[in-house]
């Protein structure tokens, strides 16, 4: 990791920081224009973020003083552990910054956040053509032989 970065809980000030990282996320993953999230999902998620009653939070990695990656993160009970499971929702890092160890960063962070919090499993998927994030995920967590099914309903 680059010694001036920094990785840390988002802050309500960082929303206008954020808010690139998060389109570039999602328009990675193809969604944008027509498909991207809705500005009142995309707030929506945000204010998620800083509700007590809510279970998701965001991590930022910040360098250089602006924002350069994010993780956002949700909490959740599972039937096979006494503890909390963590769920890695989204990871990214600013295309102008990749090969600085942001991702890397990221994860070790929640990794410690997890831990905090009493979490006994963290877990998370990406997309089989995510080739660059999974050279990164096999070096920093076990895929435990689980394929994922989805339905969107």
């Amino acid at each position: 990791m680059d010694r001036r970065m920094v990785v840390r809980a988002a802050a309500p000030e960082d929303l206008d920081a954020w808010l690139p990282l998060w389109l570039g996320y999602n328009a990675f993953y193809g969604r944008h224009g027509p498909t991207a999230p809705s500005d009142a999902i995309t707030r929506l998620a945000w204010s998620r973020f800083f509700d007590a009653l809510e279970p998701m939070e965001c991590l930022v990695a910040e360098a250089d003083g602006r924002l350069v990656g994010l993780a956002h993160i949700i909490f959740h009970r599972n039937t096979m552990l006494a503890g909390s499971t963590c769920y890695l929702q989204d990871l990214f890092a600013a295309p102008d910054q990749r090969g600085r160890g942001i991702g890397r960063a990221l994860i070790a962070a929640l990794y410690d956040r997890a831990r905090e919090a009493g979490a006994e499993r963290v877990y998370w998927h990406t997309h089989e053509t995510n080739t660059t994030a999974r050279l990164l995920y096999d070096r920093v967590a076990a895929h435990g032989g689980f394929l994922l099914y989805r339905k969107d309903l």
